[in-house]
């Protein structure tokens, strides 16, 4: 049986970007990237078991906003906010995993209010916060398994390898708004430095 912490949300569509990334530097830099993308008001939804690096990703995102203080779990929190040490945004990270209530759970959290001018992360939020805002980023991060294990990994690497899959929900994402995320576009002319899309 499925349980709310076990659902990842279908990410598809035609703009939808499925990128392979092979170690947790990787990921970091990912993040990095996908800062390059959000601007004040994005919700970012995170689903993936439990170390497929959703943290990981954040914390490159929070490098990428210019945000302050170390972007951790905040699982026993359940919410964080690190504001901006350069103008942007802030980030909102949120960890729903412990919250069952949904929407009415997280608008005790205030989120509502920090949503426009912040960006929102939420890991474990498929299904409890949708309603937040009609445009948002799902991004689901899976295990490499067998045919999707690139070439030429090492076995020793392959539990590091993640199938990401980034798509997003509404205006704000139609017509190419994720391009920026295709790899080989690292800003450091480094082909592929996060990974490959495939």
């Amino acid at each position: 049986m499925e349980t709310p912490h076990t659902r990842t949300a279908p990410v598809s569509g035609p703009d939808a970007l499925r990128l392979t990334v092979d170690s947790p530097e990787a990921m970091r830099r990912l993040g990095l990237r996908l800062a390059g993308v959000l601007r004040p008001g994005d919700l970012v939804l995170l689903s993936g078991e439990l170390g497929a690096g959703k943290t990981t990703l954040t914390r490159g995102l929070g490098e990428g906003l210019g945000v302050r203080g170390a972007v951790t779990s905040p699982t026993f929190v359940i919410a964080r906010v690190h504001p901006s040490l350069t103008g942007g945004p802030a980030l909102v990270h949120v960890d729903a995993y412990r919250l069952a209530g949904g929407l009415d759970e997280m608008e005790d959290l205030d989120l509502d209010v920090s949503l426009s001018d912040s960006v929102v992360v939420v890991e474990w939020g498929d299904g409890k916060v949708e309603e937040l805002s009609a445009d948002r980023l799902h991004v689901r991060i899976d295990r490499a398994t067998g045919d999707e294990l690139p070439a030429g990994v090492a076995d020793a690497d392959v539990d590091d390898v993640r199938l990401v899959t980034v798509g997003g929900v509404g205006a704000r994402w139609a017509g190419g708004a994720l391009d920026g995320l295709r790899a080989g576009e690292d800003g450091n002319g480094d082909e592929g430095a996060y990974g490959r899309e495939g």
